[in-house]
């Protein structure tokens, strides 16, 4: 969809971008095949998360065997349903996708893609509910404000640096695909955007407690490890145990620890709740 296409279809369907739902139409065509063709939805299907108008969708359900998405505005789901309801390749819920039940989604349990065009307001907990669902998510496309995306790339002791950074590199290999101009939204952002890759690591090893591991590490980003990980409901005995055996410092701070710390600390954390 182009600009004048976006223009006229929001004419016709009598609307405004939402600005409380963060509606920045993607509005080039060029862009939203390729996002379409790297996500992974050649392959599998895919989840499409906040379609809008449906931009990206239609390349989508060009390349994918299925599509999936979750828009939250009714309104969006009118258009969407009118433009593409009758394909037996789409499926559309009109739901918030913070609380959609992902492991529901039948047509996606046995491998899939994710592609989403994310809200800067609402970017983080989705992505934290992708990295830490159930589903079998083999690969993702994520369009981001720049900002954000900058997240994921995130080195320790950088500002940016936390359980988004850690969670994302351990599961997935991260690759910028392109930046977006506001020029590439209608209507136009104030603030450059980027669309990222995540492509799941064959060998990342499953951590159930690295999520717990993380938020705990993090709650007081200035308290030393000692502090947040007592904190979660040790004693300081346990604690000081629980760093020895993951080669962590009382003293350290989560924000100035490589990855592979978070990874050792979870996997001691599960040994020690087990034992």
């Amino acid at each position: 969809m182009t600009v004048s296409d976006i223009k006229a279809l929001l004419q016709q369907e009598g609307l405004t971008p939402n600005k409380a739902l963060g509606q920045n139409f993607l509005a080039d065509e060029g862009a939203a095949r390729r996002i379409a063709e790297a996500s992974g939805a050649v392959e599998y299907p895919v989840l499409e998360i906040g379609p809008g108008l449906g931009a990206l969708t239609e390349m989508l359900l060009s390349v994918s065997p299925f599509v999936t998405a979750v828009e939250i505005d009714a309104a969006m789901v009118r258009v969407l349903q009118k433009r593409f309801g009758e394909s037996s390749k789409f499926s559309l819920l009109h739901e918030d996708f913070l609380k959609t039940d992902l492991s529901s989604l039948s047509a996606l349990q046995s491998g899939c893609a994710v592609a989403a065009n994310l809200p800067y307001y609402v970017t983080t907990p989705i992505c934290m509910k992708l990295l830490t669902s159930s589903l079998p998510i083999k690969s993702m496309a994520l369009m981001l404000q720049k900002e954000a995306a900058d997240r994921f790339f995130a080195q320790p002791s950088s500002r940016q640096y936390g359980p988004l950074s850690v969670l994302a590199r351990h599961y997935y290999d991260v690759s910028p695909l392109m930046s977006l101009s506001p020029q590439s939204y209608y209507p136009q952002p104030e603030v450059d955007s980027s669309v990222i890759l995540l492509t799941r690591k064959e060998d990342a090893e499953e951590l159930p407690f690295l999520p717990r591991t993380l938020d705990a590490a993090f709650a007081m980003r200035r308290k030393t490890m000692l502090n947040n990980i007592k904190a979660a409901g040790f004693s300081k005995e346990e604690t000081e145990a629980l760093l020895t055996e993951a080669g962590i410092a009382p003293s350290a701070r989560a924000e100035a620890l490589p990855i592979e710390a978070f990874v050792q600390l979870a996997s001691a954390w599960e040994i020690a709740i087990e034992a």
